[in-house]
């Protein structure tokens, strides 16, 4: 708090981190906004709340927001510590759950719900994708944040296989050769996206947002593996 940052820790595994306004200091969240704006999505269905801090950014930017996390918990932290706005639309189901029972679409999905360090495999299966196409408006896309360990860890790929299965476009925006990083695979009307840059700058540390966005990269296959490289716990956001 001495810096003017606040975070959100679930046992070992931080969740979120923001400055004092709500912006967060997370690449990656700044990376999915950015995109986010790109594809001008009014309505975005976030799974996976944490503190929250990108469906604030979203909600303040005019999106309509639907966030949706297993822990009742996390809505209230992100209300009263995030400044989480009125507006966001909070429910507390399971993410799988929801959207096989909504029939509500949307511009956009977020997927970023980590418990425990990891994401439930149900929610990385290509049947959660099939139904995510179903709840995609015209022209819609959906976004998983995945954490990788290093070069050599092929979560994202393996994400992006269950991803093609329903749709023809799979793209992953990560930064090889940077351990225990953040890639974001995502599917749908995302072909012509290009590299986003910081948006909203938070009151710290936007100068080393700036310098990670811009080594963020697209890339269709997994990079060289880099011998010696262990893994480190999941992070979530």
């Amino acid at each position: 708090m001495r810096t003017g940052a606040i975070s959100y820790w679930q046992g070992e595994y931080y969740q979120s981190r923001a400055d004092k306004n709500g912006v967060s200091l997370l690449n990656y969240i700044h990376a999915i906004f950015g995109l986010l704006c790109q594809k001008e999505s009014q309505s975005v269905l976030m799974i996976g709340c944490a503190g929250g801090s990108l469906a604030t950014m979203l909600a303040r930017a005019g999106c309509d927001v639907v966030a949706v996390d297993f822990n009742p918990q996390a809505f209230v932290l992100a209300r009263r510590h995030f400044f989480l706005p009125d507006e966001v639309e909070c429910r507390v189901a399971d993410g799988a759950d929801f959207l096989r029972v909504t029939r509500r679409k949307f511009d956009a999905i977020v997927l970023d719900a980590f418990r425990g360090g990891r994401i439930a495999s149900e929610l990385l299966s290509e049947a959660f994708f099939a139904q995510s196409k179903k709840r995609l408006r015209k022209s819609g896309a959906v976004f998983a944040n995945i954490h990788l360990a290093n070069d050599a860890d092929q979560s994202a790929d393996r994400v992006a296989a269950q991803m093609a299965a329903s749709f023809s476009d799979v793209r992953i925006l990560d930064r090889p050769g940077k351990k225990y990083r953040n890639a974001i695979v995502m599917t749908g009307a995302v072909r012509t996206l290009k590299r986003p840059p910081l948006l909203i700058r938070p009151t710290i540390e936007s100068t080393k947002l700036e310098r990670t966005l811009a080594q963020m990269q697209f890339r269709t296959t997994l990079p060289s593996p880099v011998a010696g490289e262990g893994a480190r716990r999941a992070k979530g956001g």
